[in-house]
């Protein structure tokens, strides 16, 4: 059977985008992949943690993925710094892949800014461990947005080097798997802004963890425009932030974005703003009280977390075995 593997990172509050750009479709793809889902936390080292929060928001992550439903029996969760054969292969990896390629990174240059000179290594060199995160499990797939696609082409490029260098046809070249309804959630008080876990605003992203109620209020004060919906596609690109909220009810009623702008063109918003909300308290309502009763129990999340990174070392260290042979590491 092809593999997935795919991770989050345990930084702020999990909100709707991630929902439905990623761990939604992760449902979905585990009756017919081997899934490997991670807590990419070695990942969120790249910018300076609080210690105390960030195992929290570990756990957080891990609830999500279940209350979401995501089965932990058949699927492996676990955390990314609790397999080092992560570390050790980004180390190896990091040893032939060409500072040229990860100068053509994008997000490294968007992140760090005019900061570049104080930036760490980290943050430079992540692409390198996400293609070992891929690859120490020979996945075949992993689902990305398009604001990593980059970065898996990469891993792709990273896992060719390492077959040529040693002749071999070891590590297979992951392929790519694009979801296209609401892959990319806006803020809801900005259109033009990606839905983010660090913005300012409360009122700008819908949080996993949000109960009916709080979810309902953040619809209702969701930014739109004076005029009625928009009537058709073009009308709506025009319109960021009625695109935006058609497009996550389009997500939520699992309707193409046609069928949303086709059902509610020409009316008003107050009229689509009560259903949306309706809708959107059904779906993540549900999760978010799931995750609340899973995060009221750290030690069930824990043993998940730990029986994970059993299943999971079980695959990498062989791998790893593999890889230090090919390469000629003695280990007496």
């Amino acid at each position: 059977m092809n593999r997935i593997f795919s991770g989050v990172q345990p930084t702020g509050n999990l909100h709707l985008g991630n929902y439905l750009g990623a761990i939604r479709n992760w449902v979905t793809l585990q009756h017919d992949y081997d899934c490997i889902f991670c807590i990419v936390d070695l990942h969120a080292l790249t910018l300076p943690q609080d210690p105390v929060q960030l195992k929290a928001q570990t756990r957080e992550v891990t609830a999500a993925y279940i209350a979401a439903g995501i089965d932990p029996e058949h699927c492996v969760i676990f955390n990314q710094s609790s397999v080092p054969g992560h570390a050790e292969l980004a180390w190896l990896l990091s040893c032939l892949t060409p500072l040229g390629w990860l100068n053509r990174m994008t997000q490294f240059k968007e992140k760090a800014g005019k900061q570049r000179e104080d930036a760490g290594l980290g943050l430079y060199a992540y692409p390198v461990l996400m293609a070992a995160d891929i690859i120490l499990y020979k996945a075949t797939h992993v689902p990305v947005g398009e604001d990593q696609k980059q970065h898996l082409e990469l891993a792709r490029d990273i896992a060719g080097a390492f077959n040529r260098r040693y002749g071999v046809e070891f590590f297979p070249l992951p392929e790519p798997m694009i979801f296209g309804t609401a892959t990319r959630v806006m803020s809801l008080r900005d259109g033009a802004k990606k839905m983010s876990k660090s913005d300012a605003s409360d009122y700008s992203r819908i949080n996993m963890t949000d109960d009916a109620e709080a979810i309902a209020l953040k619809i209702r004060k969701a930014k739109t425009d004076p005029l009625p919906l928009p009537a058709d596609e073009k009308e709506a690109e025009a319109r960021p932030e009625a695109d935006n909220l058609l497009g996550i009810y389009a997500a939520l009623a699992n309707l193409t974005r046609q069928e949303a702008i086709a059902k509610f063109a020409g009316q008003s918003f107050s009229g689509f703003k009560t259903e949306l909300a309706d809708l959107s308290a059904e779906v993540l309502g549900k999760i978010g009280g799931e995750m609340r009763r899973l995060l009221a129990e750290p030690g069930y999340i824990d043993g998940i977390l730990k029986r994970g990174s059993e299943r999971a070392n079980a695959i990498a260290k062989p791998h790893m075995n593999e890889v230090f042979d090919i390469m000629g590491l003695l280990r007496p």
